[in-house]
């Protein structure tokens, strides 16, 4: 099997298509072309969406045969574990282990996605706890909601694609694909072991090429039920209206917080920051971004933690050694590095980085940060970790409250009752006690309240979403036999 395929196609009706038009497939770290995508357009999407509208109208597959294709292609893809881990780090600079766990992540999530199928079930309906229902007999059921159009972002090109498709196959409904055009390889190698599993065809479509043009039409299109789409604020806003006359799911961004109390266990605090602020360059809805410290345990932590992210090798994402590696694209490392500078201008101070160039940005750590700055107002999307001091839990809340709305929050201490303070006053998705907000097992329900997002992703959660009830009464007629 071929590292990285020399050209890439669209997938429409089961059938790879060549486009003479095409994109380059950049390996972000040294900016060489790896490969060519083929670039779709609106004719294709309406192709694609009108095979999935016909291969639906045919009856959903059934349960056994779903569950069976996703356990199929989880096998697959572990056994395919170097080779998917390679594409990644290549297409997304994602340094070759962070690499091999979003494939151990992928196989779980499919696996999830098949459990949720073999258990699915109706519901019954207590007819006659209503006296019109007296004598009758009801239960409800779930059916696909319709043809799905999943956009996916370029940070976890292998897992966040399986979020997406794996559950639309659980809930029975044909899906059309949009991979983020900087990391299209990850998504069709799925593809391709979906198929190989034994997916029929025209239930997945791969359109490769421009966002805004592919996932604008599919957006747009008509005969589409519901939009997945996980990536920025903005487009999601542009998607949600555009995508008006369906069912828009929105996973968006944030900038996740770290409350370390006094009594937190400190070794534990540098661990979790090292790992959640700077892992994959920081380029997760969920990455460590802004560090609150209790006065008592502030210096301490950062004696320690500095060190730590001064001595994080930065280099070649296929290199066993690096410890993070490029972000997305020159421009990203541009905006991050103008985050930082607008907050020291504010009042910040540099403790370790700051520093980079193109692509490259230095593991920084800025502490005395503004609440105004835009280190604490702005998901950085990179690898920079803000920090302020606090006295009180409340003034912790109050700063944690001053940053946008949240995805995770964790928060570190022994204190039950201080946890709880935090679990009931802080709206998110989740506040992980003496976790990081970047910990999440892909079984769980997954998503942000207010501005960064709509729904919540997860298999169940998902399948739930894609999804509608029907529900179904049945009584005898006058003179049935008994």
């Amino acid at each position: 099997m071929a590292d990285v395929p020399a050209r890439t196609a669209l997938l429409i009706d089961g059938g790879w298509e060549d486009r003479e038009l095409t994109m380059p497939v950049l390996d972000t770290w040294s900016g060489a072309t790896i490969s060519a995508q083929a670039v779709a357009d609106e004719a294709d999407v309406d192709r694609a969406v009108d095979v999935a509208t016909r291969v639906l109208r045919g009856g959903p597959l059934p349960l056994a045969e779903r569950a069976a294709v996703l356990e199929r292609t989880a096998d697959l893809v572990r056994r395919d574990r170097e080779h998917l881990a390679h594409l990644i780090a290549l297409e997304a600079a994602k340094p070759i282990a962070a690499a091999r766990t979003e494939v151990d992540r992928c196989v779980e999530t499919l696996a999830f996605s098949a459990a949720e199928v073999r258990t699915a079930h109706d519901r019954t309906l207590p007819m006659d706890a209503h006296p019109a229902g007296v004598g009758a007999t009801g239960f409800v059921r779930r059916e696909p909601i319709g043809v799905v159009a999943a956009i996916t972002p370029f940070n976890f090109p292998l897992n966040l694609v399986a979020h997406k498709v794996g559950p639309a196959v659980a809930a029975g409904c044909p899906v059309v694909l949009k991979p983020a055009e900087r990391t299209p390889l990850s998504s069709i190698a799925l593809a391709e072991r979906l198929l190989d599993a034994g997916l029929p065809a025209g239930w997945l479509a791969v359109l490769t090429g421009d966002g805004p043009v592919v996932g604008g039409a599919l957006t747009r299109h008509p005969g589409v039920a519901a939009v997945t789409f996980t990536g920025s604020a903005p487009v999601g806003e542009v998607l949600a209206r555009e995508g008006s006359h369906a069912k828009v799911l929105l996973e968006l961004g944030s900038a996740a917080p770290l409350v370390a109390e006094a009594d937190a266990d400190l070794a534990t605090v540098v661990d979790r920051v090292v790992a959640g602020g700077f892992g994959h360059a920081g380029q997760s809805c969920v990455s460590v971004q802004r560090l609150l410290l209790h006065e008592r345990v502030a210096d301490d932590v950062l004696d320690r933690l500095v060190p730590r992210v001064a001595g994080l090798r930065l280099g070649p994402p296929l290199d066993e050694t690096s410890d993070l590696s490029c972000v997305i694209d020159a421009a990203a490392g541009e905006r991050i590095r103008r985050s930082v500078r607008s907050t020291v201008d504010g009042g910040g101070r540099v403790l370790t980085g700051g520093g980079g160039d193109g692509a490259v940005v230095e593991p920084t750590v800025v502490t005395d940060v503004s609440l105004d700055a835009p280190l604490w107002t702005e998901e950085v999307f990179g690898p920079v970790v803000a920090v302020r001091t606090f006295a009180t839990t409340d003034e912790a809340i109050a700063a944690v409250e001053a940053g946008p709305p949240l995805i995770h929050l964790g928060v570190f201490t022994r204190d039950l009752d201080r946890a709880l303070t935090y679990v009931d006053r802080i709206r998110a998705g989740a506040v992980l006690v003496n976790e990081s907000p970047t910990f999440r097992v892909d079984q769980a329900p997954y998503g942000g309240v207010d501005h960064p997002g709509t729904t919540r992703e997860g298999p169940r959660s998902t399948i739930h979403e894609l999804t509608t009830e029907k529900v179904v009464v049945l009584r005898r007629t006058a003179g049935s036999p008994t």
